[in-house]
């Protein structure tokens, strides 16, 4: 008797809508988009040209190289996923707002589920980009590999705001799993 009585609570409580709550759900998921589309345009938008010497024997050149992130696969994944990322904040955000009580649970399982589909897309695409821009801050010499943010520093420093845009966004996602996991345990596991 007492777990259908539970039943019928939790529909009729379910009636607010999913996902946490709209009252935090929605600003958050704002800001994550606000977080992910920033971090992709900055990255995406980044470039620097350089007048280079280069020698070749006894003859210099002056040779024009340009940095931007379509020539690093890391840079292009990392692109890829804050655009995946914002692009699914912007889909929960809709269908959020739109969400009448009708299914709410199920709403707040499958954005749960995306928000940490997309952590794990953010924290790899992170973790890809930091590992390259350490390689371009340092370089290696074991590999014989120049450090190249001496020459490209505007394109190093931008990369670098990119990912600390996206680490936030990545921390946004988290915090909504986190807080939408916490509501639905409420919801139908506490009486």
């Amino acid at each position: 008797m007492e777990k259908g009585n539970n039943e019928v609570v939790a529909r009729k409580e379910m009636r607010g809508g999913g996902g946490g709550g709209k009252a935090v759900g929605v600003p958050l998921r704002v800001l994550a988009l606000l977080l992910t589309l920033g971090a992709a345009a900055v990255l995406g938008l980044d470039k620097q040209h350089k007048m280079v010497g280069a020698s070749f024997g006894t003859i210099t050149l002056n040779v024009s190289v340009i940095a931007k992130f379509s020539y690093v696969s890391a840079f292009s994944y990392f692109v890829v996923v804050n655009t995946i990322a914002s692009a699914f904040a912007a889909l929960s955000v809709i269908l959020l707002l739109a969400n009448k009580g009708v299914k709410a649970g199920r709403l707040a399982l499958l954005t749960v589920l995306g928000d940490i589909i997309m952590v794990a897309l953010l924290f790899s695409g992170n973790g890809a980009t930091m590992a390259i821009g350490l390689m371009a801050k340092k370089g290696n010499s074991r590999l014989h590999w120049k450090e190249i943010c001496s020459v490209f520093g505007k394109f190093c420093n931008f990369a670098l705001v990119a990912v600390g845009l996206s680490l936030l966004g990545s921390v946004v996602y988290l915090l909504l799993a986190y807080i939408t996991i916490c509501h639905l345990h409420k919801r139908y596991y506490c009486n």
